[in-house]
């Protein structure tokens, strides 16, 4: 009997174990939240130095998936490890149909306060890309709309 419970428990085990090794390797909604709060810090202190920073993913600005991105009163990104300059005001989700993701960050975004913005992107080491659900925390901060996201 003990051998059927143990054999049983194993793969139980090896799941939740797994479950855990996963949940290791992505942020977690209080570490994107903390990101965002320092990513504000750093933009009120030099503006310019923080994007450099955010876009290179230093200064601890990058975090296995976890890292912050900005747009600027033009609508395109002025912080991002490989879109700064690409339109983030026009930027869609995965879902389908898609809904328009900048567009809501933009609305989303105002001084002093953190807003959540749910949508649906694949993650980055999926070969399907199948989207999943994710929630960036925004704000806006001098002429930034700035946000760090995280997936659930």
């Amino acid at each position: 009997m003990r051998m059927i419970r143990f054999a049983l428990g194993l793969p139980a085990a090896l799941v939740l174990s797994a479950g855990l090794a996963f949940a290791a390797d992505t942020g977690t909604p209080a570490e994107a939240k903390a990101m965002l709060e320092r990513a504000v810090a750093e933009v009120t202190k030099d503006k310019a130095a923080a994007l450099e920073k955010f876009t290179k993913g230093e200064g601890g600005f990058k975090d296995r998936d976890l890292y912050p991105y900005c747009g600027g009163p033009d609508g395109n990104f002025t912080a991002h490890p490989s879109l700064v300059g690409k339109s983030l005001m026009s930027l869609m989700d995965k879902a389908v149909p898609p809904k328009p993701l900048g567009a809501e960050v933009y609305a989303s975004a105002q001084p002093g306060k953190i807003s959540e913005v749910s949508y649906m992107w694949p993650r980055p080491d999926d070969p399907e890309k199948k989207p999943v659900e994710k929630v960036a925390y925004v704000t806006k901060v001098a002429d930034q709309v700035c946000a760090v996201g995280y997936y659930k």
